[in-house]
């Protein structure tokens, strides 16, 4: 096995970063009472579609890019280490639901407009519990004459209100099942919520007798395939936030200066520091390797981008903690973006477990 990245790899991951470090400013979100609505979701995502990336994920024959997920996770550290706004995460998970659960005629009709960036989707799962993995829901759908429809609310639905369409996982007939609905119809109500991490959506969706549209494969089939994958990109996510708080951390503690030398010459911050060194080298090994996992169908797939997730998501909480505390009073202000990793790092924790 190679444990290298390819030529390919570290060529994806520069232009991604290059992209992002140009175009990507936080500073909208660094004054006192910013939300989700400062920071430039749209106009983000459509320079993020000019490159392709609604498509990584899509097959060829699709009009996608029929990428890796080695390769997505190039992306999506570039997407984490600068807390880019836009619904790359809510895009990605609809688009994988439909890709396992839809028929070939679904997939047809809407994969290319995600591709080119015309369609946004986003995967309505969790409960007002927080509970993802069914087997019931919020959600109910009913067979009528002219197809389904859905009563009942989904909760914290990630990148909801940039979405056309959603994929909802809704209970029918006493198990769960999975709806393509279409978001700007009248019945969908979409409420962003006040979400700690300003850099991310997150809503509640309420239906009320919404035509649904349902997909082909049965709930067991979708979403543990799915969830492997939202989990493998918060790990990645994490891995690279991780990354960019030990760099800011590095950074400080050679400039910022006290009792006449650089803080970082203190061994207390020295112990910090090279802790929050081996976490991030850890983090960024699971992720790879259930990045490969998942490419190569491996059977430790699964326990793998759970091992990530718990480990990269932990260790990046712990890390920006860490960070505020040696950046010192400066490091709790509004003013620097210290806190907005912190609350990236605390969101990835608690999503899907």
């Amino acid at each position: 096995m190679n444990f290298a990245l390819s030529e390919d790899h570290e060529l994806l991951r520069d232009s991604a970063r290059s992209f992002l470090d140009k175009e990507i400013d936080l500073a909208t979100l660094l004054v006192p009472g910013a939300t989700v609505k400062d920071a430039n979701y749209e106009a983000n995502w459509s320079k993020m579609a000019e490159l392709g990336w609604p498509g990584l994920v899509i097959p060829e024959e699709f009009g996608g890019s029929g990428m890796t997920l080695i390769d997505l996770t190039m992306v999506v550290n570039e997407i984490g280490r600068t807390l880019a706004p836009g619904p790359m995460l809510g895009v990605l998970a609809g688009t994988w639901a439909l890709l396992k659960g839809g028929s070939i005629e679904q997939k047809a009709s809407l994969l290319p407009r995600v591709a080119s960036g015309d369609l946004k989707l986003a995967l309505a799962v969790a409960d007002e519990s927080g509970n993802a993995d069914g087997p019931g829901s919020d959600a109910k759908a009913s067979a009528g004459s002219k197809g389904h429809v859905i009563n009942g609310s989904k909760s914290f639905v990630i990148d909801a209100a940039a979405a056309d369409m959603l994929v909802v996982a809704a209970e029918v007939d006493g198990a769960r099942a999975w709806f393509l609905v279409d978001a700007k119809q009248n019945e969908v109500q979409i409420t962003p919520l006040v979400w700690r991490d300003i850099t991310r959506q997150v809503c509640t969706v309420d239906f009320r007798d919404a035509a649904a549209e349902r997909l082909d494969s049965d709930d067991a089939t979708i979403w543990p395939w799915v969830r492997d994958r939202i989990l493998l990109v918060l790990a990645a996510e994490s891995a690279a936030g991780l990354q960019q708080t030990l760099a800011s951390s590095v950074d400080y503690a050679k400039e910022r200066v006290a009792f006449g030398k650089p803080i970082g010459a203190f061994q207390s911050i020295k112990h910090v520091l090279a802790g929050m060194f081996g976490a991030s080298e850890c983090a960024n090994t699971a992720v790879l390797f259930a990045a490969w996992a998942l490419s190569e169908d491996d059977p430790k797939a699964s326990i793998s981008t759970a091992i990530a997730k718990a480990y990269a998501t932990e260790a990046y909480v712990t890390a920006t903690n860490q960070n505020i505390q040696i950046f010192g009073a400066i490091g709790f202000t509004w003013e620097m973006k210290n806190h907005l990793y912190f609350k990236r790092a605390r969101a990835n924790a608690e999503m899907f477990g």
